[in-house]
């Protein structure tokens, strides 16, 4: 049996995208029970309501719903429970600093397997007020509708 390689998505947080400034991304490692292991195996995932904390020089994963295993037995996990990330302590002495400023908080953006083992890439994020949102949604637009008239008439540069 070969040795899995790469990168498998399981879940992504397109929401935190919307509501959140991502300043920097940091790649953790999860502390996982076998079910929960085999839940996302199936690709099942949610990280909607995620949220990263450090308490006590650790790093926590909270709100991040992974659904019982269909197979499991009385062994099965609770679906919201707190899950340990794995970081440098150089890291964590980081984000201690940075979540301490006003409005900065730690966000999952991604949870997926690399290599074999699971990940989760947070986020250390600064939330944006209704106007950010909606000039990031027009500048996004505003992109959109140029590629479209480029490519528009490239096809009619070709015919």
């Amino acid at each position: 049996m070969a040795k899995e390689t790469g990168r498998k998505l399981i879940a992504q947080n397109k929401k935190a995208r919307h509501d959140y400034h991502i300043l920097d991304t940091y790649e953790c490692g999860l502390v996982l029970t076998g079910t929960e292991v085999k839940s996302l195996r199936q690709g099942r995932a949610s990280l909607v309501d995620g949220f990263a904390q450090l308490d006590g020089g650790e790093a926590w994963l909270h709100n991040v719903h992974i659904p019982e295993y269909s197979q499991g037995t009385w062994t099965n996990h609770a679906a919201r429970r707190k899950r340990k990330l794995l970081l440098h302590r150089a890291e964590i002495d980081k984000l201690i600093g940075k979540t301490q400023e006003t409005g900065h908080t730690l966000v999952p953006l991604a949870l997926y397997f690399k290599d074999g083992r699971a990940k989760v890439e947070i986020a250390l994020a600064k939330g944006k007020k209704e106007y950010d949102k909606r000039q990031t949604l027009r500048e996004k637009q505003d992109r959109r509708e140029s590629d479209r008239a480029i490519s528009a008439a490239r096809r009619r540069q070709r015919a």
